[in-house]
């Protein structure tokens, strides 16, 4: 009876998804001896570090996983913490069994990596990002989101990842693997994460040249752990500059997003981040308009930034048959800029909002488009 119970106390238990890998604790080698004495559980599990910052939460949803199981009335949880050995373990499964680092959205991958681009700062590049990413992720996509404007990072602040100084928190690190933290269903990962210093009420500025710049992008894309991904989503520093020379050389197929203004003045050099993007390889899909016109109280509209500009973008990158569609026109909105201020993305926080609903209907666009299998070696074990 009792070892029956074990067992299913064990089944139960290894259900429990750890909250920074998102896969389930038994298929991480996490749990450790488990015993039933009467309706008393006692259950060993193993974290990954000292230290883990999501050990509460896993040690409380161990506890009331055990607990559930009928015949169990106490739950005793001992926590321990995982051997080099193991840890080494652990990141080459993470790998997939490779024990070498690699970057794991070549050309042969099914994750779909999207760079999102503009042709000068101050056009809501970033706000469009974190909202798109959370939108994709709401309809069940398994979305990622590199922060790679390195020198202006604010992802993540728009998502609400940071503490009450409005600092990023230090994702964690497993040997030699980077757990991205976790915000609305989007994993992120941003150079603020890393520059926090004890003591100082901001992140420190970056101030690189293309060498660190290069190694930066490279190792977000290679040492964190995204786990199979549907969508990658790289905001990009505005402009055509290191990053993304960078970007077009590590990831030559991916597909870019171009975000400009109605001005005319945006729009004309949003053009050339889009076909500055092309001349690596990469592949516009489509321009989102964002400040554009907005519908005041009265019923009046007020274009503070012109018009035509997204759909003359549109026009400029779509060529020799193949369109560059206008995928969304965003309208100025005080929610929008309020739920990029309190880290609560407008898509979710207000969507009935003319600008989530803009957001949304381009996300609509880019989940029905992920990419196939034509052309793609099958890596079959037989």
């Amino acid at each position: 009876m009792s070892v029956d119970l074990s067992e299913r106390v064990r089944s139960a238990v290894a259900a429990v998804t750890d909250p920074e890998l998102r896969r389930p604790l038994g298929e991480l080698d996490m749990l450790r001896e488990i015993t039933v004495s009467g309706s008393t559980a006692e259950v060993g599990i193993a974290l990954t570090i000292v230290g883990c910052p999501a050990a509460d939460r896993i040690e409380r949803d161990v506890a009331d996983a055990a607990a559930s199981v009928d015949g169990i009335d106490a739950v005793d949880v001992r926590v321990g913490v995982m051997s080099p050995d193991e840890r080494k373990a652990l990141t080459e499964k993470l790998r997939g069994g490779r024990a070498k680092r690699e970057m794991p959205f070549g050309p042969d991958s099914l994750t779909r990596v999207i760079a999102v681009t503009s042709g000068k700062g101050g056009v809501g590049k970033s706000t469009v990002t974190a909202n798109l990413a959370v939108a994709l992720a709401a309809r069940g996509l398994r979305v990622g989101l590199i922060d790679a404007d390195v020198h202006g990072f604010s992802i993540p602040g728009l998502l609400g990842l940071v503490d009450a100084d409005g600092l990023p928190p230090a994702p964690t690190k497993l040997d030699d693997l980077i757990l991205p933290p976790v915000a609305y269903g989007v994993k992120v990962i941003s150079i603020g994460m890393f520059l926090r210093r004890p003591g100082e009420e901001a992140a420190g500025a970056v101030a690189w040249r293309g060498p660190m710049l290069h190694r930066t992008v490279q190792q977000f894309l290679t040492d964190v752990f995204f786990g199979d991904l549907d969508v990658l989503l790289l905001d990009m520093p505005p402009g055509t500059g290191d990053v993304a020379i960078s970007v077009g050389q590590l990831l030559p197929h991916a597909d870019v997003l171009v975000v400009t203004t109605p001005q005319a003045a945006a729009a004309e050099v949003a053009v050339r981040s889009g076909l500055v993007a092309r001349q690596t390889g990469q592949r516009p899909i489509g321009v989102i308009e964002n400040m554009a016109a907005m519908t005041l109280p009265d019923g009046t509209v007020l274009d503070l930034f012109g018009s035509g500009g997204g759909v003359e973008v549109a026009r400029a990158l779509s060529s020799e048959g193949v369109e560059v569609p206008l995928l969304a026109s965003v309208p100025l909105s005080t929610a929008l800029r309020t739920g990029g201020d309190d880290g609560r993305p407008v898509v979710l926080a207000d969507p009935d909002d003319p600008a989530a609903r803009a957001i949304d209907a381009a996300a609509a666009a880019l989940a029905v488009r992920p990419r196939g299998l034509s052309g793609k070696p099958l890596r079959l074990n037989v």
